[in-house]
């Protein structure tokens, strides 16, 4: 069982976004991040980092992790997707990213070779984003539609409501919360994508 992942930069093209791609095949799979992860003996976090971007695995431990799609290396590298350049979206088209009390509907299936990210968030009731900051590459910013949400941006915190709007380097460690008596509705892009 494979326990860890080098994170070392030892990939064939830095100019191939793995975790894009990889999403990308395992979804086309009909595999869920926790089954990939069951198949080749990782940890799912493992397969969640790879395609955020946070992880660069090392050729070996790619290989193992494709193994589980099934597809070969030299296939993974030279595979060009079929690329979703759809420009009207109906709202049943957004695609559901999201799990529980927070729903992220995407704009787009398939974000391979785009740079932005669009989301229809919707905090339920004491929604959040964990209770750890997160980060990642990039900048992120929104709109509030309606409700309140609180926002931490490294040391900073703020409660905002319908109308107010953020914008921030996503590589400051953040975390969202609902607050108050109504759902939290917010429209937001991020770039590069993260999920």
């Amino acid at each position: 069982m494979m326990n860890t992942m080098n994170t070392a930069d030892t990939t064939p093209s830095d100019e191939i976004e793995l975790g894009p791609r990889l999403r990308y095949l395992r979804e086309r799979a009909g595999l869920s991040q926790r089954a990939l992860a069951k198949r080749v003996g990782v940890q799912n976090s493992t397969i969640s980092l790879i395609e955020s971007g946070r992880m660069n695995p090392s050729v070996g431990a790619l290989k193992r992790v494709l193994d589980g799609i099934p597809i070969g290396l030299s296939e993974f590298f030279a595979f060009e997707p079929d690329l979703d350049r759809k420009v009207f979206f109906a709202a049943e088209e957004l695609q559901e990213i999201g799990k529980g009390k927070l729903s992220l509907k995407q704009v787009g299936g398939n974000l391979l070779g785009r740079s932005l990210q669009i989301l229809h968030e919707t905090y339920g009731l004491n929604a959040d984003t964990g209770a750890q900051k997160y980060e990642h590459d990039g900048e992120e910013g929104g709109v509030v539609v309606s409700g309140r949400i609180e926002i931490s941006v490294g040391n900073e915190r703020k409660i905002l409501g319908a109308g107010d709007a953020y914008l921030f380097d996503s590589r400051k460690p953040h975390r969202f919360r609902q607050v108050g008596p109504v759902p939290c509705v917010i429209v937001s892009a991020c770039t590069p994508p993260t999920f």
